[in-house]
């Protein structure tokens, strides 16, 4: 199949067409260096042209909520209405596991627009709703710090890593469209203040991290189930501990 990528050379991205690649399906990385824009539209019907399948893992550059929202909803309504017009069979999108449960974050809002717009869409689709990244930690522990101590959350998490995530959604969209949500998730529920330690220690940071049950996740107050995935959610194979001992950071 011809299969397209959006926001193709990111983490995810670049991953996804990889293993597409490798699996034997035409494959387009598309994003802002290759001339297609979703923003401005430019460059997506050539893109686009005689794709049965498109991968949509762009995001926003920015976690403000009016970015976020303008990103998503623009992003949203010119990569579908291309589809439509190119005639797409199956339209594939990470999203975030409990967005509907971290509606007090502007980015979170934005993403519930983004799964809205590809729901009311004709065109068959596959929402994957992944947790966490273990690449993404550094951020959490950074957002969470003042001065030297990290005051974070207790709630769990059941963070995934991203090379995962990736093998997920190249999985789907090599098959049929399930018009409807699936998530992926780590193995391990972790409180959340206690990844922040190991991670902490990993690379030798002396912050002191304090466990805070009021302590906002950007933005969203949280328990244990909101960063936790459903009952028969896929599960990746790497676990947190594993990946840190391997994880090569830079200085």
């Amino acid at each position: 199949m011809k299969i397209v990528v959006i926001g193709g050379s990111g983490l995810i991205g670049s991953n996804v067409v990889a293993r597409l690649g490798r699996a034997g399906h035409e494959v387009v990385a598309a994003s802002p260096r290759s001339g297609v824009d979703v923003i401005s539209g430019q460059g997506l019907a050539e893109a686009l042209k005689e794709a049965q399948v498109v991968v949509d893992v762009a995001n926003s550059p920015s976690f403000e909520k009016d970015a976020a929202m303008a990103f998503f909803q623009t992003a949203g309504r010119n990569l579908l209405a291309a589809e439509k017009a190119a005639g797409v069979e199956h339209h594939l999108a990470l999203s975030v596991v409990g967005t509907e449960r971290l509606q007090q974050s502007g980015y979170f809002c934005a993403k519930a627009v983004q799964e809205a717009l590809i729901e009311a869409s004709p065109i068959p689709y596959t929402i994957l709703r992944a947790t966490q990244f273990f690449e993404f930690v550094g951020s959490i522990v950074d957002d969470c710090t003042d001065g030297d101590e990290v005051h974070i959350s207790p709630a769990l998490i059941q963070p995934i890593a991203a090379d995962d995530v990736s093998a997920a959604l190249a999985d789907l969209a090599a098959g049929m469209p399930l018009n409807g949500m699936v998530e992926v998730a780590g193995q391990d529920r972790i409180p959340l203040d206690e990844l922040a330690r190991k991670y902490l220690a990993r690379r030798n940071d002396g912050r002191k991290v304090i466990a805070d049950a009021r302590a906002r996740y950007f933005g969203s107050a949280l328990d244990d189930r909101t960063l936790t995935a459903d009952r028969g959610a896929r599960l990746g194979p790497t676990r947190f501990n594993n990946w840190l001992a391997s994880a090569v950071f830079r200085a």
